[in-house]
């Protein structure tokens, strides 16, 4: 076949692709809207069955014809409510089971068909309480949250009834707070996959000096996460995986970032064979090659580290894993098949104006000592081992300050970064009434024991007027001769002060009967802690393990693998750090979420390990001509523009997650931005190339290179 005729071939291919590409776009793109209408936000949908607390709920369901998500109003006025202000109240509740929502009425919604006042003992608050039945709120596939609808409708009834009164009123309780989540989980569909794909274009526009291929590197990573989202939502919809706001946020930023990377190297490297080859198609073909082993590995890398997640308890971090898997498996296939076709049909115009011509220089020989990466790579090669010392006392003393990181867990008042009604209100409330009002400790016990454990409950520190049954004054029921006792703490449900009360009542409940289960939201919160710090537990070291070994297939090389794995994790361990400072005494955060180390591990070591694969998978190559010390400093020098680029893209897309005003997200968002560019710019740059130069050729013990070099 002539070479014309071949290239014609390839270019069929390649405006094939194109079509069946533009077709899962148009597709898979309606998906990644319609993913909010999955999502689970609520702590109870993250907890595994063995959770004491998932036990409770699933006993206190028995008790009633439905479990119920409270949603509470409270109401305050300039003083002590007059009998005018209390009539306004009870007119107020009396017309919200009659509210419009969704088509529909509130009543349709309610557990309860009342809401009735409950006046402060200081006669200057009250509590309305409404009863939202679980079974009844489920959000419809492709439609509003009711949680939401509910809220709003509440909202606009004060608006209409309260506020002309000079009565203020703010919905909180449970529900409140299901609905402000929502709500700032909004920006996930559009917002944030906007400011990310604006922030990567900037970056490529800088990086490529073109018009052209900064647009075609955008659609690779939109098509890449039209395919995922596409899958996403058919796993989710079967209830295969649970989705939350979260998971969704995460998998548009690391489909983005991912794309963008393999991008990055793919195109690289084309433009080098472009210097040595007349023929564009076979360029490509050169460069397909030479990339797809190190875009392979780190992909799969990090697909399988994200994997390890499903090995978590919370099924809220389980569900990240083949969230996030799915978006890479979707990031690898557009960077590998879409972005290849388009080189081919674009050829060197692609580039234009700066357009690559055939000189048969060699990339990194046209680096001098004198330029940036040229001269980074000769200072490594003049001092290594001084390199690598002050390389890691630098990384260690950082990760000294990780164990000032707080992710004990927040209060409902600390999630959000911006004033909400939920939080205004529990705030409100806690000034009035028992901090936990509208959401007590459930306690399931037996029927023989339930005096004596209503009489503790009476002598235990933080908890007040415990009952037996559905609410006070009502008779007792007994199913299968146990029975519910509920009682209300008085700090608020999400605080420190009662995850603690929960567990010393864990403890001195069983003393009176072993058999007692301790549930509500306070154990919820508690429970949720603990499968945290066992997740982590078991799937940080799942991921050490699958990181190693595929370092080891990949380089050929144990040594290699142990060294990269350690300076990751230490990098981890110093961004760890870095982060404890920047959250404690610069943005004065008052904690973090339980699960904030752990995916911060996953990203920092799965993704971090990715810029040291891209620079030994090289180093391995020029090391097989060159010998190993001048094969990794050549390795750093044709790569470090490019490295460098992919690691700015990465941190500046993961950055875009602080649009959403959640402290998780602003934190993860710093964690990951600034680890990768520690990975980038100090790891890769500077520790790894400093200690293989210093290792020798037994970097790549016990591999052929490793037999072969003298």
């Amino acid at each position: 076949m002539t070479r014309s005729r071949t290239g014609t071939r390839v270019t069929v291919w390649a405006v094939l692709a194109v079509i069946i590409w533009l077709a899962i776009g148009g597709v898979g793109g309606q998906f990644i809207g319609k993913l909010s209408s999955l999502q689970k936000n609520d702590s109870a949908s993250f907890l595994p069955a063995s959770a004491e607390s998932t036990k409770v709920a699933a006993e206190v369901s028995t008790f009633s014809d439905s479990t119920s998500l409270p949603l509470l109003v409270v109401v305050t006025g300039s003083g002590k409510l007059s009998t005018t202000d209390q009539a306004a109240v009870q007119k107020f509740a009396a017309s919200l089971p009659g509210l419009s929502v969704n088509g529909a009425t509130l009543s349709d919604y309610l557990a309860s068909p009342q809401a009735i006042p409950i006046p402060s003992k200081d006669g200057q608050a009250e509590m309305v309480v409404l009863s939202l039945a679980t079974a009844k709120i489920a959000t419809p596939a492709g439609g509003t949250s009711p949680v939401t609808a509910i809220a709003d409708a509440v909202h606009s009834a004060i608006d209409a009834q309260l506020t002309p009164t000079g009565l203020q009123a703010h919905v909180t309780g449970p529900a409140g707070y299901v609905a402000d989540l929502v709500t700032a989980f909004g920006g996930i569909d559009g917002v944030l996959l906007i400011v990310a794909l604006v922030v990567v274009l900037v970056i490529l526009l800088v990086v490529y000096r073109s018009p052209v291929l900064p647009i075609v590197v955008l659609l690779t990573a939109v098509f890449g996460l039209a395919a995922a989202g596409f899958v996403v939502y058919q796993v989710a919809d079967k209830g295969w995986i649970t989705v939350s706001g979260q998971s969704q946020g995460i998998l548009s930023i690391l489909v983005v970032g991912a794309s963008t990377d393999y991008a990055l190297l793919l195109v690289s490297r084309y433009k080098e064979e472009l210097h040595d080859r007349e023929s564009t198609w076979e360029a490509l073909r050169v460069a397909w090659r030479a990339s797809v082993a190190p875009i392979a590995a780190s992909g799969f890398t990090v697909m399988l580290g994200l994997l390890a997640l499903t090995l978590a308890e919370l099924k809220g971090t389980s569900g990240l894993g083949p969230v996030g898997a799915l978006g890479i498996i979707g990031a690898l296939l557009a960077a590998l098949t879409f972005l290849p076709a388009i080189l081919v049909i674009g050829r060197r115009w692609l580039f234009w104006p700066a357009i690559p011509r055939v000189d048969h220089r060699h990339s990194g020989d046209q680096l001098t000592v004198k330029l940036g990466w040229g001269r980074i790579s000769a200072m490594v090669g003049r001092r290594p081992r001084a390199t690598w010392l002050v390389t890691i006392v630098a990384l260690l003393i950082a990760a000294a300050f990780l164990p000032t990181l707080r992710a004990n867990g927040i209060s409902q008042s600390d999630t959000f970064l911006t004033t909400v009604d939920s939080v205004t209100g529990q705030k409100i409330l806690a000034q009035h009434f028992d901090a936990g009002s509208g959401s007590p400790v459930q306690i399931i016990a037996p029927a023989a024991d339930a005096n004596a454990i209503v009489q503790k409950l009476g002598s235990e520190s933080g908890v007040g007027s415990p009952f037996i049954g559905l609410a006070p004054g009502q008779p007792a029921k007994q199913v299968d001769g146990k029975v519910l006792i509920q009682a209300t703490l008085t700090t608020s449900p999400d605080s420190s002060a009662s995850l603690d009360t929960v567990q010393r009542l864990r403890t001195d409940l069983r003393q009176v009967s072993p058999q007692v289960l301790v549930g509500g939201q306070s154990a919820q919160a508690l429970d949720t802690r603990d499968a945290a710090d066992r997740d982590l537990a078991v799937v940080a070291p799942t991921i050490i393990a699958v990181v190693f070994i595929i370092l080891a297939l990949l380089l050929r090389s144990l040594v290699a693998a142990f060294m990269l794995v350690v300076v990751n994790v230490l990098s981890f361990a110093a961004t760890m750090g870095v982060s404890a400072l920047v959250f404690n005494h610069v943005f004065h955060f008052a904690g973090g979420d339980p699960t904030t180390v752990l995916y911060g591990f996953v990203f920092l070591v799965a993704l971090g390990v990715d810029y040291s694969i891209f620079l030994m998978t090289r180093a391995r190559e020029e090391s097989k001509e060159r010998g190993t010390r001048e094969g990794m400093l050549m390795a750093l020098k044709v790569t470090g523009g490019v490295i460098t680029s992919a690691g700015v893209v990465l941190a500046a897309t993961f950055g875009a997650l602080s649009v959403v005003p959640l402290l998780f997200l602003a934190q993860i968002a710093f964690i990951v931005a600034f680890g990768v560019l520690l990975d980038t710019l100090v790891v890769r740059s500077l520790l790894v190339p400093a200690l293989t130069v210093e290792l020798g050729r037994w970097t790549w013990w016990p591999s052929r290179l490793w037999r072969d070099e003298k």
